[in-house]
């Protein structure tokens, strides 16, 4: 089975195409979205903020979980299926785990951003993560060595609390004491 181009399919189809292929795909409701495969650079900047996620979440209730890990998001009064998989993902409800996924809302998503999907992360995703109730979404970018940090505020909006380029540090409003030295993290 091929990918389709631009047509919906369904939940069963969608598993189906993922059995028989490679690529990381994501479902979002009868859209199928492929995730390029990360780069050297892409997998050193994951590994680093998953290092110090899981030495700062150690001994809490919060988990920190790498790709490839479905999320199903789900929300009362949202409808339709979106399945992702973030770069890492924060969870710190576990009344959402499955055996293969994760199924509600994270905490917090971080995506590290490929020249080759950007307007999806910058715009689909943080759209998506917004309406969904994500706290705190922070976008990675190599290519510009930068760090976005959105905090989703009282209305249900996200307000852009930090952005960071080449030096300084960035931290999160969620997870108290965690913060990310920008040098260390593009190095």
């Amino acid at each position: 089975m091929s990918l389709p181009k631009n047509k919906t399919i369904t939940l069963e189809e969608f598993y189906q195409l993922r059995e028989e292929s490679e690529q990381l795909i994501e479902y979002v409701d009868g859209l199928v979205y492929m995730s390029p495969s990360p780069s050297t650079k892409h997998q050193r900047i994951s590994s680093r903020l998953h290092a110090q996620l899981f030495r700062r979440l150690e001994g809490s209730e919060c988990e920190v979980f790498h790709a490839p890990f479905d999320i199903e998001l789900k929300d009362k009064g949202m409808e339709g299926t979106k399945i992702v998989i973030p770069d890492l993902s924060v969870i710190c409800d576990k009344s959402g785990f499955e055996e293969n996924k994760y199924v509600g809302v994270p905490t917090i998503i971080f995506e590290i951003i490929s020249p080759s999907n950007q307007s999806h992360d910058l715009v689909f995703k943080l759209n998506l993560y917004m309406q969904y109730g994500v706290r705190e979404y922070w976008m990675v970018n190599p290519l510009l060595q930068t760090v976005q940090v959105y905090v989703l505020d009282e209305p249900g909006q996200y307000r852009q609390q930090a952005v960071a380029k080449e030096k300084g540090n960035v931290q999160s409003t969620i997870l108290p004491n965690f913060e990310v030295d920008m040098e260390q993290l593009f190095a």
